[in-house]
């Protein structure tokens, strides 16, 4: 078992992945997969009941590999963790599977009481690079979460969000034209309006400016008369 998720692991990082060359390039030289093991070893601890030693297995993938993930959190198959440095998953964090993480994300928490306060992260979910994911949230299947963006908010599948707080993007093109979720680099698209409040700013000037128009019309048929 341990085996095929290693081989697994270091397949998808090799699919999705093209500075990656080889496998072996993978196994030595990826952080982020390290990370995982030192994860999978430290929950190994975890749900035996062996706390403190999973607690310092975790802190010693952290110190190795710049990346903190909590021996309590649930990651699905073949998780990538891109670059890596700064990442921060919390303990009741749970992943699906092909989630795909870049430097500086955190999936953190935003209460201090006890039980879930870290966010569902859905099957095949892209997060940014320094995306701020927080509190006991869902993130639907295939969603994107933007570089920098600040989530505190569900977000549904198959949505885009950016900025902060994060808004959604408009991907109703895509979606009407029944296309699959695609790779997008950092989880942020480069074909739409990446600026969801100055697009709906645009929609009300564009609005405004039909009234007056027809403001402009009404008097004119009123002198008229």
């Amino acid at each position: 078992m341990a085996l095929v998720f290693l081989r697994e692991t270091v397949r998808a990082y090799r699919e999705r992945d093209p500075a990656a060359r080889s496998m072996l390039e993978v196994l030595l030289c990826y952080p982020g997969l390290h990370a995982v093991l030192f994860h999978r070893l430290a929950r190994a601890l975890w749900v035996r009941g062996f706390i403190l030693g999973g607690r310092f297995t975790s802190h010693v993938g952290r110190v190795l590999t710049g990346i903190e993930i909590h021996p309590g959190a649930t990651i699905g198959r073949r998780l990538i963790i891109d670059h890596g440095m700064g990442v921060v998953i919390g303990e009741t964090a749970e992943l699906g599977d092909d989630v795909y993480l870049y430097h500086q994300v955190t999936l953190g928490g935003t209460s201090a009481a006890r039980g879930k306060r870290h966010p569902t992260i859905g099957n095949n979910v892209i997060v940014g690079a320094g995306a701020k994911v927080l509190g006991a949230i869902t993130i639907g299947d295939n969603a994107r979460i933007g570089a920098n963006a600040v989530v505190v908010a569900p977000v549904p599948a198959d949505t885009t969000v950016v900025g902060i707080p994060a808004r959604p993007v408009d991907r109703s093109v895509d979606r009407k034209a029944g296309r699959r979720p695609r790779f997008d680099a950092y989880g942020t698209p480069t074909d739409c309006d990446l600026d969801p409040l100055l697009h709906d700013l645009e929609s009300l000037r564009a609005e405004l400016t039909e009234l007056e128009a027809r403001v402009a019309r009404m008097a004119r048929q009123t002198a008229g008369e």
